[in-house]
C-alpha cells in the first residue's frame, strides 16, 4: 500500500465519522425540548464533527499536493469560540430564567475557597 492510498482510507474514515458526530448532534438538537440541554449537543459534538470533516479536507489537500493552512485556522476558530458562545448562551437562559436555575451552595464562605469550615478542622 502506498501513503496515498493510506491517507485516502484515513481521509474517507474521518467524513464518516465526522458526518457521524454531526448526525448526532442535528438529532440532539431537534430531540431536546430545553434550550439547556439543546445546547449541549450542537457545541460538543459539532465540534469534533466538523473537526472531523476539516482533517479529512487537510488529508485529501495533501494527496493533491496543496497543502492548506485555512483548515487549521478554521479548527483553531472553531475550538475557541464555540465554547465561548455555548456559555454566553448558557448565562443568558439563565438569566432570562427560561431553565431552572443552579442551586446556591451550601456554605457560601467556603464554596469555591480555601476557606475550611470549622467542623472540618482537626484541632
Amino acid at each position: 500500500m502506498t501513503l496515498q492510498i493510506i491517507v485516502t482510507y484515513a481521509a474517507a474514515l474521518s467524513l464518516l465519522i465526522g458526518s457521524g458526530f454531526v448526525i448526532v448532534g442535528v438529532i440532539g438538537l431537534l430531540k431536546f425540548k430545553d434550550p439547556m440541554t439543546r445546547l449541549h449537543a450542537p457545541t460538543k459534538v459539532g465540534t469534533v464533527g466538523i473537526g472531523m470533516l476539516l482533517v479529512a479536507s487537510i488529508a485529501n489537500s495533501f494527496i493533491l499536493g496543496e497543502p492548506s493552512t485555512h483548515e487549521l485556522l478554521i479548527m483553531a476558530f472553531l475550538f475557541v469560540t464555540a465554547p465561548i458562545s455555548a456559555n454566553f448562551i448558557a448565562k443568558v437562559n439563565i438569566h432570562r430564567r427560561a431553565c431552572e436555575t443552579p442551586p446556591s451552595p451550601l456554605r457560601d464562605d467556603t464554596w469555591s475557597t480555601l476557606n475550611v469550615p470549622e467542623a472540618d478542622l482537626d484541632i
